[in-house]
């Protein structure tokens, strides 16, 4: 679904990304690993048209995203949740949910029962300010945000970080039920092995911009993890 091909990025004169070679299989959740500053959050960076790459290719569904300006990435079917959530505080529940409707392709103006589903503490705090909300909260609104658009592929940037543990076990289920149940492709970027190895089909493990090591969860060996994620 997505295939990201020699992808080369530069921050001024420091070679960020070196000749990535990435495949998002549809259907899976993949897992996108490496320690702070190899270059995960530039990648997406690159995918949502954030960060504009020196060369090479990201085709999504067949379509070259790099030909795509950034607000419209994401109504060819990409949810994107950002790395710190980036709600917007001083809108209700409700509204930050209703920011995602103009880009669904049926118009609708109503936000999808499925994210309420998914989510009951968003129904139940729908006029409550986003700012309001705990840490854990405010992250399930940022994932209920991009699944308003009812994605074909949802991209998620640590969504583990700083929340609480029954809130991470909560999103842990919340995206094998996306991925297993609904079918929706995941690239999850995340740095917590028990939450990958419970959540993920596929690994990538970055190293200084470069992709190192990749396939099946199954083949993450222990070796794999001392080299490239143990801190």
């Amino acid at each position: 679904m997505l295939s990201i091909k020699s992808l080369n990025q530069y921050y001024g004169e420091s070679h960020t990304l070196w000749d990535l070679d990435i495949e998002i299989e549809q259907g899976k959740c993949t897992c996108l690993m490496g320690r702070n500053g190899v270059g995960k959050t530039t990648l997406l960076g690159c995918v949502m048209g954030l960060i504009k790459p020196a060369s090479g290719s990201i085709m999504f569904k067949g379509q070259n995203l790099l030909d795509v300006s950034a607000e419209k990435r994401a109504p060819l079917g990409v949810g994107y949740v950002p790395q710190g959530r980036q709600i917007f505080p001083m809108l209700t529940v409700e509204e930050n949910l209703q920011i995602g409707l103009p880009i669904r392709k049926d118009k609708s103006k109503q936000i999808p029962e499925m994210v309420y589903e998914m989510f009951p503490v968003l129904k139940e705090m729908k006029h409550r300010r986003g700012g309001d909300l705990s840490g854990g909260q405010q992250q399930q609104l940022a994932i209920g945000r991009a699944l308003v658009i009812e994605p074909d592929l949802l991209i998620l940037d640590e969504p583990t970080e700083g929340i609480q543990p029954n809130i991470v076990a909560e999103i842990g289920d919340i995206i094998r039920k996306l991925n297993k149940e609904i079918g929706l492709t995941v690239l999850l970027v995340e740095q917590k092995l028990p939450f990958v190895r419970r959540t993920s089909d596929q690994f990538v493990i970055m190293d200084r911009g470069k992709a190192v090591a990749k396939g099946d969860l199954s083949e993450l060996s222990e070796e794999l993890v001392q080299e490239y994620l143990t801190v």
